[in-house]
């Protein structure tokens, strides 16, 4: 049997987030098809976490285990956040030889960082995006030279699950808003915000090469969230509605725009697209891709997945068949 290395943890705040999302991938993989080995990336250390709560170190030079007896055939990465999204990860198992489930590292970096992916995303002229500044931390912040327009989100412009991300309705809340960002990231985006409907799409190349495009869900913040932020994504401060209840062009719009930016930006494996529809315009605006989207039990991708008849057991074994052929 092919041994399966599930790699899970990370160094970020989605840590815990990833740890869910990898369980619920290990409950759902077939045991008797893979050997199947939870490893877990932490500052601490690297480590095989075997079901009897014993802890097995990696040996990072050939990411093996067990003094290297047990070597791995494939990692299915389910880090969120540093080092399994941004590329750190995909270039490490470059350098060894080993196929893995996500994009590719020049992919991954790119689009972990908003502020570089946005202006790529733009440049392919198929989806709006929102005017933004990228900020550093060693720059003052231009926001006003910019002319952005309040209110704004401030965000980590790398990171995930809007860890450390605000609205911010006016200038005497600014700079709070990027102090707060700049402990998750040493670079800020500052982006006008777009009123509208939040609408997600999953998009993924099965081992024949042929892109699936799955169903859209509508995020619907509840109980006074403005917008997708940790605690609705997370707490069941949000409704996720799938099939999204939206017009059969929107809908074509949403997915058609998904399977083009997942063409455009070369992405590999299991992908989720996020958007904003500005309903009063008719337009689309493109937020981010997730390029290692949750699989927990309740997360948005495997219920897409569900709503065209595709139970998790078969995604996962779909993402291991094409990742084992490079597709």
């Amino acid at each position: 049997m092919k041994n399966i290395a599930l790699v899970m943890g990370g160094y970020s705040g989605e840590h815990d987030i990833s740890i869910a999302s990898g369980n619920q991938v290990y409950t759902q993989l077939d045991h008797n098809k893979y050997n199947v080995y939870k490893i877990v990336i932490e500052r601490s250390g690297w480590y095989w976490l075997a079901d009897d709560g014993r802890h097995l170190a990696v040996d990072k030079n050939d990411f093996s285990i067990d003094q290297g007896r047990i070597k791995f055939d494939l990692a299915f990465i389910i880090i969120h956040g540093n080092p399994g999204e941004n590329g750190v990860l995909q270039g490490y198992f470059d350098m060894l030889g080993l196929r893995y489930t996500t994009c590719d590292f020049y992919t991954s970096s790119l689009t972990f960082h908003k502020g570089y992916c946005n202006p790529v995303v733009k440049s392919f002229g198929v989806v709006d995006v929102a005017r933004s500044v990228l900020l550093t931390s060693n720059c003052t912040t231009p926001v006003d030279e910019a002319c952005l327009r309040y209110p704004l989100f401030v965000k980590p412009a790398a990171g995930g699950s809007s860890v450390a991300t605000t609205k911010v309705k006016s200038r005497d809340e600014l700079q709070a808003a990027v102090d707060l960002a700049l402990t998750a990231d040493n670079a800020v985006l500052a982006e006008e915000c777009i009123v509208g409907r939040e609408f997600d799409c999953g998009v993924m190349r099965t081992a024949d090469g042929r892109i699936m495009v799955m169903p859209v869900t509508e995020i619907i913040p509840i109980n006074g969230h403005e917008f997708f932020d940790y605690e609705a994504k997370y707490e069941g401060f949000s409704r996720e509605v799938t099939p999204a209840e939206c017009s059969d062009e929107v809908t074509t719009l949403v997915q058609h725009t998904s399977e083009q930016l997942y063409t455009m930006l070369n992405c590999r494996g299991l992908v989720r697209f996020d958007y904003i529809y500005d309903t009063a315009d008719s337009c689309l605006f493109f937020l981010e891709v997730n390029t290692i989207p949750g699989q927990s039990a309740e997360s948005i991708v495997p219920k897409q997945a569900r709503a065209m008849g595709i139970e998790p057991a078969q995604l996962y074994q779909m993402v291991i068949d094409a990742a084992l052929v490079g597709a």
